[in-house]
This record gives structure tokens, sequence and C-alpha cells, in this order.
């Protein structure tokens, strides 16, 4: 970990991590319905946004306000970063001091149509949560329900604060999956500027909708 937040930091709403509005409240009061153990409370909003929001790396959107937790909820782009955000927001509202991660990792499990679109084999900000629970920084993934996990014989993640869950490093055949290569750090909301500036000079234009498209026939393992 980069740095060290402070607790009432990571509670508090921002500008993309809006915790405060009423959709995110009504859907994290809802999901959370007679729980009331902390890591109960991880491990059922993990699982919410990471099933419920199919994940698609192909609705990069353009759009800032397409990248608000309220927005994602309503409709919004479903690929890690978004996923991220939505996750952070929900914990916030729960009461659960968390933050926005950020890695670059090598898929090996990725389509050559994804590939040639990209131009490359790096996949720049792939995002994720860490929660701060039992006075330790957490890190878990929600980007890749668990049909799509089953498509690729890979174990849907689960995570409760208990410990780490990032992206596999195999598949269940033990054919190199994940492999991450680069740490961008933790931000209390999005880096939005920077997220963009970074998709579009690492694979031009190919990647970035002008708004939320129509989902693509291949839903292969981009984080």
């Amino acid at each position: 970990m980069d740095r060290t937040w402070d607790a009432t930091e990571a509670l508090t709403a921002g500008r993309f991590v809006d915790s405060d509005h009423p959709d995110v409240q009504d859907f994290t009061r809802s999901t959370l319905a007679g729980v009331s153990d902390p890591h109960g409370r991880i491990g059922t909003l993990f699982a919410a946004v990471r099933d419920m929001f199919r994940y698609d790396p192909y609705s990069v959107s353009g759009h800032q306000d397409d990248y608000r937790a309220s927005a994602i909820l309503a409709g919004g782009p479903t690929w890690c970063v978004p996923k991220a955000v939505l996750l952070t927001a929900c914990l916030r509202a729960a009461g659960i001091p968390t933050v926005l991660g950020f890695s670059d990792v090598r898929n090996h499990l990725s389509s050559p149509a994804l590939l040639e679109l990209m131009g490359t084999d790096r996949f720049v900000f792939h995002g994720w949560t860490a929660v701060l629970i039992d006075g330790t920084w957490r890190k878990g993934s929600p980007a890749f329900n668990t049909d799509l996990c089953h498509r690729f014989d890979v174990p849907p993640l689960e995570f409760d604060g208990t410990g780490d869950a990032l992206l596999h490093a195999t598949d269940g055949a033990g054919n190199r999956h994940m492999e991450y290569v680069h740490e961008r750090g933790m931000f209390l909301d999005l880096p939005y500027d920077d997220m963009m500036t970074t998709l579009t000079s690492t694979y031009g234009s190919a990647m970035v909708r002008d708004g939320v498209g129509a989902s693509h026939s291949d839903s292969s393992f981009h984080p």
C-alpha cells in the first residue's frame, strides 16, 4: 500500500464514489437486510456487485457522469473500474472504510480479437477495492461475475475482508491467467482524468465509447 488512509476519509462520499446518493443508500440497505456482522456485510455487498452487474470490457465510456456509482446502478458501464467504484460506494454507505485501487496486469487468457483491438497484452488501470477491517487493509476485485468465471473454468472470487481476493494467477487447469505488473496506488475517488489519459494513450480511441454502448458478444477476461 502506498499510504495509509484515515478511516474518516475513507468513509466520505466523493464525486464518483457518491455513497451519499439515495439510490446507492437504498441498494446498500436492501442488499444488507438482516446482515450485521462487518465481514458478512463486506461479503454480501461484494457478491452482489460481482454478480448483479455483468462484466463487460466493451462498455468503456468517455463520459465522466457514467462513472458515478449511482449512474452505474442505473445501467452505466460494468467493466472492472465502474464495478470497483460501485462496490466502494456501497461499502462506504454501509459504514466500512473503503478506497479504490488500480493495477496494470497482463491477461494470458484474452481472446485474439480483444488483443487485436487493444494492440497490446497489457491491461492498464485494472480496478479493485481495499477495505479497512480489523485494523488491516484488504484488497478485493469484484470484476468477474460468477457465470463468466464458470465459462473460463476459474472459481469466482469471494471476499469478506479476512484476506485479499485479487484476480487468479491461473485458471482451473493450471494455465497462466493474470499477472500483476504495475501498481498505480490507492485513491479516495476515481482519478478520472489520469485514467482516461492512460487508456487513450495506451489503446487509442478503440476501447473508449461515446457513452455506454451495447454489450459485445465476446465477454473475454479483460480486466
